[in-house]
């Protein structure tokens, strides 16, 4: 009887359930403490701790601590980009400025209202945003999904200059994170705070209002 060797794939056999958890588990944990500490501040070791997990176990999944934020943040960002991308596909009959911000902004909110483990991860967004050190990351997970958008943006302000698009870009990614990072910060300068819901509504038109401003300038 003439036999068949196995092939390459079939050798790599497929991750079991529990290497599977193992890893996410890893990963949650990465979020946490780089989302508290932050890149420099955080260490293998809190990792490990986080997790549950052996050092070499952390190693293994995540490679150097390096490795391991690159990676970290790479593991949400398609999701993402999906979402985003998806309600901008459903509004594309009604494109204003409000409607491209919400579908970039909203999506973000949605899905931490869905797991809270995405407000650790919008600190890392953030650490990323205004680091240099993590430039080709933010070029190869967040750019091109933030080109289209902007694309659209520059069809809606003819009149506005590149430079003046990106900078009202720049300045709604910064007011989305700092809504999705220090919410409380409101309710101490304020003394109260309303629903998230509300907050989200104001904040598109806030960001969309700042856009269209710098065309009066």
């Amino acid at each position: 009887m003439m036999t068949t060797q196995p092939t390459e794939s079939e050798r790599k056999r497929a991750p079991s359930k529990r290497a599977l958890a193992t890893r996410d588990r890893v990963f949650d944990a990465a979020e946490r403490v780089f989302a508290q500490h932050g890149f420099d501040g955080a260490t293998i070791r809190d990792i490990a701790a986080e997790a549950g997990e052996p050092v070499g176990t952390i190693h293994h999944h995540g490679g150097g601590k390096e490795v391991l934020f690159q990676r970290t943040v790479a593991r949400r960002a398609e999701a993402l980009s999906d979402a985003r991308l998806a309600m901008l596909e459903r509004i594309k009959e009604n494109l204003t400025l409000e409607t491209v911000l919400e579908a970039f902004i909203r999506p973000f909110f949605a899905l931490s209202a869905q797991d809270r483990r995405w407000r650790d991860y919008a600190r890392l967004v953030a650490y990323v945003s205004v680091d240099d050190r993590w430039r080709e990351v933010s070029a190869r997970h967040f750019d091109p999904t933030a080109a289209i958008f902007i694309a659209e943006m520059r069809k809606l302000m003819p009149g506005a200059s590149p430079r003046q698009v990106a900078e009202g870009f720049v300045f709604s990614v910064s007011a989305m994170l700092a809504l999705l990072t220090s919410g409380d910060r409101i309710a101490a300068l304020g003394g109260s705070v309303g629903s998230e819901a509300d907050q989200v509504d104001r904040l598109i038109r806030f960001c969309a209002a700042g856009m269209a401003g710098t065309l009066s300038r």
